[in-house]
């Protein structure tokens, strides 16, 4: 692996989003010289059309991994938000050979085994497995807004008309990541106003960087500038 250039960053959004919500976060990114390459995983966004019951969290894993494979990606930082660490972390096991660290931004990290619906809590379970049963042909859990933290009016509607029902699959299906996962070094970056503190406290438990930002959970919408200069920070690279 080389690592005396600067770094790709690949971007994983996390449940409802698509590779729309990394647009303000890019040319921050771009503008220092790194390529950032976002992805829409299927089901989801400009791909919603594609959403059926089949899909699942190895179907994400599969997104993520074919593209750094389609476009020849080696000395990866991978970034996985929300959701998108247990996709990041089921891609590292089967990636991990193009990877340079893993990012987990305001994210679920998993342990081999666990699934979504393991990292959250029981009620969480039973409100969007009704969701998904009542408003979702059994299968497609409605984007839930108030967790997002974004307060700007202009800004929330512009996400609330791209969000889309997330596959509930993609919760349930435990990740695959026994082995390389855990060896690729990793940071978690803490959105100060959501509320992952005790992740992020496991996490530097592990000897993980921790890295925090005073926003809300979607921090790529809310605090594009400063969230890409934790990313370039030393601790990421």
């Amino acid at each position: 692996m080389t690592t005396s250039r600067k770094p790709a960053f690949v971007l994983v959004h996390g449940a409802w989003h698509g590779g729309w919500c990394w647009r303000r976060l890019v040319p921050f990114l771009e503008a220092a010289g790194h390529r950032a390459l976002t992805i829409t995983l299927t089901g989801l966004g400009d791909r919603a059309h594609l959403a059926s019951p089949a899909i699942d969290l190895n179907t994400h894993v599969a997104d993520v991994v074919g593209l750094l494979d389609m476009q020849d990606l080696d000395d990866v930082v991978l970034v996985g938000h929300s959701y998108g660490g247990l996709v990041i972390s089921g891609a590292a096991e089967r990636a991990w050979k193009r990877i340079r660290r893993l990012v987990y931004l305001d994210a679920l990290v998993p342990e081999h085994g666990q699934c979504s619906f393991d990292l959250n809590s029981p009620q969480f379970r039973e409100k969007t497995e009704y969701d998904a049963k009542v408003n979702g042909d059994g299968y497609k859990i409605t984007p839930i807004i108030d967790i997002l933290g974004i307060t700007d009016a202009e800004t929330l509607e512009w996400v609330r008309a791209r969000l889309r029902p997330q596959p509930i699959g993609t919760f349930s299906q435990p990740v695959d990541a026994p082995t390389f996962a855990p060896r690729i070094p990793s940071t978690f970056i803490l959105c100060k106003r959501f509320g992952f503190g005790a992740t992020a406290e496991r996490c530097r438990q592990r000897g993980w960087p921790v890295l925090e930002i005073d926003c809300g959970h979607d921090a790529m919408l809310i605090e594009p500038r400063r969230l890409s200069e934790l990313l370039m920070s030393a601790n990421c690279q």
